[in-house]
């Protein structure tokens, strides 16, 4: 188990406790935090599950595969720590993260 700290754009915090092997956009689904969108359902095929990961954390989460990064293309306001919150698994590795929400889904 790990947890996720949510942060919605207007600064209101969800943290969750989250199941191991779970991706942080399911998670975030699964606990109805709202913001993420999560149109596809988690298939990489749009970027409606888009979010900004705090800067300490970009490391342990790696960088965004070729897949990921087309995706990222159409999210709204993207920033250099954007990622695509239904390609982050859960581990206790993440244990802690925390990631902020944009204002509008792409």
């Amino acid at each position: 188990m790990a947890k996720i700290t949510y942060i919605e754009h207007d600064g209101t915090q969800h943290e969750i406790e989250a199941e191991n092997g779970l991706t942080i956009m399911e998670t975030a689904v699964k606990n109805m935090v709202p913001g993420i969108d999560a149109d596809c359902g988690g298939a990489c095929a749009c970027a409606t599950c888009h979010v900004y990961v705090d800067a300490s954390w970009l490391e342990k989460v790696g960088t965004p595969d070729p897949m990921e990064e087309s995706m990222l293309d159409f999210a709204q306001e993207r920033q250099e720590n954007s990622r695509l919150s239904c390609q982050l698994k859960v581990s206790d590795e993440v244990d802690g993260i925390v990631v902020r929400l944009p204002e509008f889904q792409g």
